[in-house]
């Protein structure tokens, strides 16, 4: 079974990163930043986790507000880092556990926690400041991660003590899942500082001082904040400090402080902190009901012959056919597509599997594959292909042979009007 060993909390702002990446961690100014780092690194080193829960914030790099979510999972293999308009820093991308990410999103979802999830998109500093800072990345990063982004920048966010039951939604997630893994929960943001208006530049070390010791002694009280009153305290930014809730609900109700520290050097309070669990295996097959719950809705539908469930597996699998498929609804491609298709493919870095699948149409190949059926119609209707002859392909009949077996005989597809 998966254990979790313990939390790290930590500030991200870009600061870190600017530091590391111009060698500044024995300059006076900096030296403390770094100070506070030294017993996270050794503590990693020493634990050795194979996997790093990473809860942090994205700062209108990878996700927008066209689409704007509250908690939002990374299901992928990689992540690169992204540019955030000077250039990405020079890091390696860092490899995620899919298989991980993606039992934990099913455990959430049958706890009711309404999740989105994201692939083949590149993280910026909220994740990539502190984790270069924690860890050696110059061979490849030594441990995998699994993101979890909190939208935390458009009102309505989620509340503390939301943020509080999804960690111990998580720690049941984590702790259920089958294989032996040392997971670490990795808590980033924070903690007090103000950036926008008027305000900007407010900083409360008080505070700082004492949410971080009710977040180890007493954290069910910081529940009860708003964020109105968060934002009061340590700033209407430095309220992303709740994400430090959903580190503190993973881990056990009695932990060990093994180390905290705190620095001011300009707009942001960078706290560090350790947290140990000290919990025991419950003597009752607690893990089992869990796994049991998360199958509970789709258990029965591998009986149903001709019928291959969209999952989290199977879309990661074919994100690059989906990809190529979805880019139809841009009139350019779909008429590269039609002109060039070979030069298409290779820009895409379609396998050559895929790319047989495209050009036969296997129609019924694409579903066994992987590919989304709203994309197959897309395809259908740049290639001219009824929606109903898509069906009868799936079903190995002719559109006559369909035909009879519809209350209607008609033919329709996606296409808009002619021009």
């Amino acid at each position: 079974m998966a254990k979790i060993i313990g939390g790290l909390a930590v500030s991200h702002t870009p600061t870190i990163g600017f530091a590391v990446d111009h060698h500044k961690q024995k300059e006076a100014a900096w030296s403390p930043i770094f100070d506070g780092f030294a017993p996270m690194q050794r503590w990693l080193e020493e634990k050795k986790p194979d996997v790093l829960v990473y809860v942090f914030n994205d700062h209108v790099t990878s996700f927008f507000f066209d689409h704007y979510s509250a908690f939002t999972l990374g299901i992928d293999s990689s992540y690169a880092v992204a540019d955030e308009g000077g250039g990405p820093r020079d890091l390696p991308p860092v490899q995620g556990h899919a298989e991980l990410s993606q039992h934990i999103g099913s455990s959430l979802m049958a706890d009711e926690f309404d999740m989105s999830f994201f692939q083949d998109k590149p993280l910026d500093h909220g994740l990539f400041s502190p984790l270069s800072a924690l860890l050696p990345y110059e061979n490849g990063w030594p441990m995998q991660i699994v993101p979890l982004q909190v939208g935390v920048l458009q009102f309505p966010i989620p509340s503390a003590a939301r943020c509080y039951k999804l960690g111990q939604a998580l720690r049941r997630a984590i702790e259920s899942y089958p294989e032996d893994l040392k997971v670490a929960i990795v808590a980033t943001g924070g903690v007090s500082h103000q950036v926008h208006g008027e305000r900007c530049g407010f900083n409360n070390p008080d505070w700082d001082a004492q949410f971080v010791d009710m977040l180890v002694n007493d954290p069910q009280r910081l529940t009860e904040i708003t964020l109105a009153e968060y934002a009061t305290l340590g700033g209407l930014e430095g309220a992303e400090v709740i994400m430090w809730l959903i580190m503190r609900g993973a881990l056990s109700a009695q932990v060990e402080k093994l180390h905290q520290a705190y620095y001011l050097p300009s707009m942001t309070g960078i706290a560090t902190l350790i947290l140990e669990n000290q919990s025991r295996e419950a003597p009752a097959e607690v893990h089992q009901r869990q796994r049991d719950k998360i199958n509970l809705q789709l258990s029965g539908v591998e009986k149903l012959p001709g019928t291959w469930p969209f999952t989290q597996a199977r879309s990661l699998k074919a994100l690059r056919i989906n990809r190529f498929l979805h880019k139809m609804i841009q009139p350019a491609w779909r008429e590269r597509f039609k002109a060039t298709p070979q030069a298409l493919y290779d820009e895409a870095g379609l396998t050559k599997e895929e790319q047989q699948l495209l050009n036969k149409l296997d129609w019924r190949g694409m579903i066994h594959y992987g590919v989304s059926f709203f994309l197959l119609e897309k395809l259908g209707a740049v290639v001219g292909v009824s929606n109903l002859h898509i069906y009868s392909a799936m079903r190995g009949q002719s559109l006559e042979e369909f035909q009879k077996t519809r209350n209607q005989q008609v033919l329709y597809s996606v296409a808009g009007k002619p021009a």
